[in-house]
């Protein structure tokens, strides 16, 4: 992720101050080295990995879009669509990544489980997990019981599966270039780092981190685009979503943001329309 370095130590060691934690007993809590957490607080160290910035956010209790987007420095002053976007929120399952379902192939081969049985225990779940209203370990654990298996690591498939989008991720790197941009997600707990860390998601400046799972409020429910928008820093009118589900759409538009459906089966389509409508006013 690319951002200010003496920026970020600033933060860090304002954010440790704050909950009370001497560089000693945050890296105990985070398990790191006193070494590498003096040099990130001072600057020396120029992009700590995004394990280490969970690490360390997971360890003084806030969440990644916290710690990171408050440590990116003054907000920038860009430019804005024909339309006046200002900011574009991104979806990540269905497209900036893709082909996660093929998890549930990759299950029914290891298992001996029909894949009918994966996808609907999958579904009954999926919702809590995202909302944070049911563990990561429960969701496995529940999984394990219906497919009667000794062991389920959901975030294993996951990461193996998914492949990401890439046209999108490179409208999405050009965009950052231009606007201010987030990702806006219903994800499991950790899942956006752990995407990051794996080179499945762009590794540049995010302006905000929307994950479901540190809300507790999914899309499309009107409160997670009520905290969006405040994240965002700008009035519903300059906010643009992309996202693969109509449901969420409409409900970004019911609150005066500007949206786009994307179609992963009309990449080429999608791609042409998304990119003339982000191109700045002259």
């Amino acid at each position: 992720m690319a951002m200010d370095e003496k920026g970020l130590g600033k933060q860090l060691q304002a954010a440790r101050q704050k909950a009370g934690l001497t560089q000693q007993q945050l890296c105990q809590q985070a398990n790191l080295s006193f070494s590498t957490l003096t040099k990130i607080e001072r600057g020396a160290i120029k992009a700590p990995s995004i394990f280490t910035i969970q690490a360390i956010a997971s360890a003084l209790g806030t969440s990644l879009d916290e710690l990171v987007g408050s440590a990116a420095g003054p907000r920038r002053t860009l430019l804005k669509t024909k339309s006046g976007v200002s900011f574009v929120y991104f979806d990540i399952n269905g497209s900036l990544i893709h082909f996660f379902q093929q998890a549930f192939t990759r299950i029914a081969q290891e298992t001996g489980a029909p894949i009918d049985v994966i996808e609907s225990t999958y579904l009954r779940f999926n919702d809590e997990v995202c909302r944070g209203t049911m563990s990561l370990q429960d969701f496995n654990q529940a999984m394990r019981e219906r497919l009667q298996v000794a062991d389920f690591d959901w975030k294993r498939y996951y990461l193996e599966a998914v492949e990401p989008v890439e046209s999108l991720q490179e409208l999405l790197v050009w965009a950052s270039e231009r606007y201010r941009v987030g990702l806006l997600t219903n994800i499991m707990p950790g899942f956006v780092s752990a995407m990051l860390a794996a080179g499945k998601l762009p590794h540049i400046r995010y302006d905000a981190i929307i994950d479901s799972s540190e809300l507790g409020t999914i899309k499309p429910e009107t409160k997670i685009y009520e905290i969006a928008t405040q994240r965002a820093g700008v009035p519903p009118e300059e906010i643009l979503l992309i996202d693969d589900t109509r449901a969420n759409v409409v409900a970004a538009a019911q609150l005066g943001w500007h949206v786009s459906l994307f179609d992963d089966y009309q990449l080429d389509d999608s791609i042409a329309k998304l990119r003339a409508s982000l191109e700045p006013s002259s």
